[in-house]
């Protein structure tokens, strides 16, 4: 509405006088100037976006439109309403926003019974979705307003005008209260009433930041709720292994240290990177979101503790099997002895066996029960030698494997079925190289990044978190460019997601809970990172702004346990 559209209006209902001459009225001239303020303060309020200046510019926006002493913003919390900013010019009271903290206690919407409380004007607003306008408190019949004559008398002010004015939002709740004391003439400096062109001048001002508001709580709970889902994936994901729990939260707090410190870093390739608040959040969300893919990955790989594990290791199997091939040895055994001792049955009466007679004798029973401990004995060395295989703690050499293949040649018997003691996939598990999992599971795993990054590239983010993709799907890409799933070289990736790397290696190193390691100490972890770094694992620049800052040791001291701590 133009400043024309408004005066016709003022003055097609009587509240200013129209005017037929050039000149305009002090009345007129007066509204001009209001209107001027309620734009210039709209204007601020929309492009306000912290909630505490925004609610002190619209108490100081409402104390200038209304040329007011004082006033307070109530917000409606619960069943009660609670004072948010108070402002008094004579009396020079800066509570709550940017000012003092509130130590005023909230007032009840609603007295012991239940009944609504109507002898508070911000109440009586609230409950009547009304503005009140009482030209002089003292005279007041309707309010209770016993508690602001004990603080005049004990502030020697004067409390008169008050102007009471409900702040309602798109779906008519009411939200605040806004609230102005002694409108001053601006001439005499007497307080006067709060006119009506006052009034509807701080109404309109009070609906523009209703709006406001309720744009910035929507936006504030829009965010809150993405956060717990993104933080709710990442839970899932996390929780879906018991070896991996905590990855998922780990890993975003440490690259948020990492990429402070390179924020900090007034040096060298990281003098110029710089981070904004935005940029922390987007980087944040990235973190919280850099393994979501592996929400799809068979638990029974994430899980992989041995490299005969599927759903339960295997290893149990193959004991079993040369339980029953040594009980099978150990029968056949027995059998023979048996088969001896009947071979060699003298008749009786027998007749008497010297010494020699009866050594030449046992020398056959003696030959057999070394056979079949040495027999039993290997036996027990193969198990061992699998047992140790399973684990991949230690890399397989040529020899072992070998031993491996060798191992097939025994059999056992099942259902007198004769069956080799470990198969060609059981061989072929316990033959990896490092680790626990084959190049197939290692596949598998690895895949989790194409399916993190096709999981956010069908999320629509918003602009301010545009890069949140390209961060969470970098952290395994390698500076030399030997990296997944894109294979992009240092200057391909943005610092962030070089820093989310690092980030994910430590974190791996460190980790107490894989089901294949125990968490290393920090000499080791920081050895590796090192070597990783001349090896063009990881960003040099980084590598050093980690170890500069000290970032390993606040992390440690966080998430390791004491044993870990061996460096400062």
């Amino acid at each position: 509405m133009t400043t024309k559209n408004i005066i016709n209006s003022f003055e097609k209902n009587g509240i200013i006088s129209s005017n037929t001459d050039n000149e305009l009225s002090p009345d007129i001239q007066n509204i001009i100037n209001q209107v001027e303020k309620l734009t210039d303060i709209g204007i601020a309020l929309s492009a306000e976006k912290d909630t505490t200046q925004l609610l002190e510019k619209i108490l100081l926006g409402a104390k200038s439109i209304t040329n007011s002493d004082g006033g307070t913003i109530y917000r409606v919390d619960g069943n009660t309403i609670k004072i948010e900013i108070i402002r008094s010019d004579s009396l020079g009271i800066y509570l709550g926003g940017e000012g003092n903290t509130i130590n005023i206690p909230n007032i009840p919407l609603y007295d012991e019974n239940g009944e609504p409380n109507l002898k508070n004007v911000v109440c009586y607003s609230y409950h009547n979705n009304k503005t009140i306008n009482i030209a002089d408190a003292y005279d007041a019949v309707n309010f209770d307003f016993s508690g602001t004559k004990a603080f005049d008398k004990k502030n020697n002010y004067r409390s008169k005008s008050f102007l009471s004015i409900p702040l309602t939002n798109h779906e008519g709740e009411i939200i605040g209260i806004l609230q102005l004391i002694n409108a001053i003439d601006p001439e005499t400096k007497e307080i006067i009433n709060f006119n009506s062109v006052s009034q509807r001048f701080a109404e309109a001002l009070a609906s523009q930041a209703a709006i406001v508001l309720t744009k910035q709580q929507l936006i504030a709970d829009l965010e809150s709720m993405f956060e717990s889902l993104v933080k709710l994936i990442a839970t899932a994901v996390d929780e879906k292994s018991p070896y991996t729990g905590g990855h998922c939260r780990r890993v975003p707090e440490l690259t948020s240290m990492l990429a402070e410190a390179a924020h900090e870093t007034n040096h060298g390739y990281l003098q110029d990177f710089t981070l904004t608040e935005a940029d922390r959040y987007e980087l944040t969300i990235a973190g919280w979101l850099h393994d979501c893919g592996k929400i799809i990955t068979p638990t029974h790989v994430i899980d992989k503790a041995t490299k005969l594990e599927t759903i339960f290791d295997r290893i149990h199997l193959v004991e079993a099997r040369f339980e029953i091939l040594k009980r099978d040895r150990e029968i056949a055994y027995l059998k023979q002895q048996i088969s001896d001792l009947r071979n060699n049955k003298t008749p009786s009466p027998a007749p008497p066996i010297d010494g020699e007679s009866a050594a030449r004798l046992k020398e056959p029973s003696r030959q057999l029960e070394q056979t079949f401990q040495a027999d039993i004995n290997q036996l027990d060395k193969d198990l061992a030698f699998i047992r140790c295989c399973n684990t991949g703690g230690e890399a397989m050499s040529d020899e072992d494997i070998a031993h491996l293949h060798s191992l097939q040649k025994l059999r056992w018997s099942l259902n007198n079925v004769d069956t080799p003691l470990l198969n060609d996939e059981e061989v072929y598990n316990l033959s990896i190289f490092r680790g626990t999992l084959t190049s197939e599971e290692r596949k598998i795993i690895n895949n989790h990044i194409n399916i993190t990054i096709a999981m956010l590239e069908a999320i629509k983010f918003p602009k301010h978190l545009q890069n949140v993709v390209e961060y969470a799907g970098g952290h395994h890409e390698r500076m030399d460019g030997k990296g997944y799933p894109k294979g992009l070289s240092r200057e391909q990736m943005p610092i962030q997601a070089r820093a989310m790397a690092i980030a994910d290696v430590f974190e791996a190193l460190t980790a107490k809970d894989r089901p294949y390691k125990s968490g290393k100490k920090l000499s080791e972890a920081l050895f590796i990172l090192k070597k990783m770094k001349e090896d063009g694992h990881i960003d040099p620049d980084l590598h050093d702004a980690f170890i500069e800052h000290k970032i390993y040791k606040r992390y440690a001291e966080k998430f390791l346990d004491d044993f870990q701590l061996d460096i400062d």
